[in-house]
């Protein structure tokens, strides 16, 4: 396998960030790295949405505080072959600042690709700390009064093994292949159009100019005897990984490709309880599985959701590409999903009987699940009916994986009815 982006970028047409995903991944690829082998950790922002689209393990970080969080992955990889990337913009530059200036500080084992294009591009064309002097945006529409923060002299400054500035258009792959290639800490600065904002806003304006205006040339810096930050390993706490329990594969499966489910519901009745009943059960018919769980930050109200993949290889990339299995238990979890679920050209839709659904290529079976399992039992007994028409492994291993519940009698009896509609 390797780094081939998937799908369509989610960019807006002549954004740079294009070009930085596509020579991160062409960085990659020529330095012969796998992608089990790269950790890409993003912050908050229009650079965030590359996650589910690089074929490598991701992490999205709080914003500014990604430089950190590829820091603590680092210290606790006990792997130097590991290669990790990040991928920040203006504003969690600027947020999280100190900690670039750690990282860099301590010359920590990892590449910062900084897509600068000069202003807040998702959240309105706003100026930043890496606004220059004279650049238009939404909040100066008469030019910035300020300065910007020189990101690559900074680094290079604290320490850094090696920083660079780059125009987004000219030999990007090259350019980043070097800065991976450097042991220690290396910042690469992508100098780019906000085409949205910052190009209406400076239309006859060349990036090359304002690099020349505020003399920030496209140039590299190294610290050559710089070395890098090893944290001492005496006195590490146990791994958390050791104290999960063992769950062994004691039930059969007829899965010959991976198989994925969107689970649907409202907060606080059991949507991740549920998916988590089923992803146990799947482990211990011998499949390899992963469940992500989304909520909004209220946790006790609005909509539940969660995608639980299984595989009988090992789960490479967790996301769900296209819904195949949609299970929805109530009108919350169906409006957070609607528009997925109006694109499904086939699959199998289950759905409680109460609720009105959008139209959609799918199978649809609609069951009284609320009324026969109540609230908090209509998730489990919806995903049990949809295990029932699937096949996939047996009955009994869902009742395994419930009985580990201190709540094992009422996941049972959701079971039950789920088996009997």
């Amino acid at each position: 396998m390797g780094f081939e982006l998937k799908n369509d970028l989610p960019y807006c047409p002549g954004c740079g960030h294009h070009q930085i995903m596509e020579g991160t991944a062409d960085a990659c690829e020529n330095l012969e790295w796998r992608p089990n082998d790269v950790i890409l950790v993003t912050d908050i922002g229009c650079v965030g949405l590359a996650d589910k689209y690089f074929p490598s393990h991701t992490i999205h970080g709080l914003h500014g505080r990604s430089p950190a969080l590829a820091a603590g992955i680092r210290f606790g990889l006990d792997d130097p072959s590991k290669h990790i990337i990040v991928f920040i913009g203006d504003g969690g530059s600027t947020i999280g600042l100190q900690h670039l200036m750690e990282a860099a500080r301590l010359n920590v084992n990892m590449t910062v690709v900084v897509h600068n294009n000069m202003l807040y591009g998702m959240t309105g064309g706003q100026s930043s700390g890496l606004t220059p002097e004279g650049y238009s945006t939404t909040t100066d529409r008469e030019g910035s009064l300020t300065g910007s923060y020189n990101l690559p002299k900074l680094v290079n400054g604290a320490g850094a093994s090696f920083a660079s500035r780059v125009l987004f258009n000219e030999n990007l792959a090259d350019e980043l292949k070097v800065a991976f290639a450097k042991p220690g800490f290396s910042l690469v600065e992508v100098i780019e159009y906000c085409l949205s904002y910052g190009h209406k806003l400076n239309p006859k304006t060349r990036l090359e100019d304002i690099l020349e205006e505020q003399d920030r040339p496209l140039d590299h810096w190294e610290n050559e005897d710089a070395s890098e930050y090893v944290p001492e390993k005496t006195g590490r706490s146990t791994p958390l990984f050791s104290d999960l329990p063992d769950i062994p594969a004691e039930f059969s499966h007829q899965l010959t490709e991976p198989v994925s489910v969107l689970v649907g519901g409202s907060a606080g009745e059991g949507v991740q309880t549920a998916a988590q009943v089923i992803s146990q059960a799947a482990m211990r018919a011998g499949l390899e599985v992963s469940k992500k769980g989304e909520y909004p930050v209220t946790v006790g109200s609005g909509f539940s959701a969660a995608e639980v993949l299984m595989s009988p290889e090992e789960v490479q990339f967790t996301g769900i590409n296209s819904l195949d299995n949609v299970i929805m238990v109530s009108s919350e979890g169906l409006e957070h999903s609607s528009s997925e679920i109006e694109s499904m050209k086939e699959g199998l839709f289950i759905a409680d009987k109460s609720l009105d659904l959008p139209e959609n290529e799918a199978e649809v079976i609609q069951k009284t699940f609320r009324e026969k399992a109540g609230e908090k039992g209509a998730a489990l007994s919806a995903l049990t009916y949809w295990l029932k028409q699937r096949g996939i492994f047996p009955m009994d291993a869902l009742v395994k994986a419930a009985e580990t519940s201190k709540h094992s009698d009422a996941l049972k009896e959701s079971i039950k009815v789920g088996t009997d509609l």
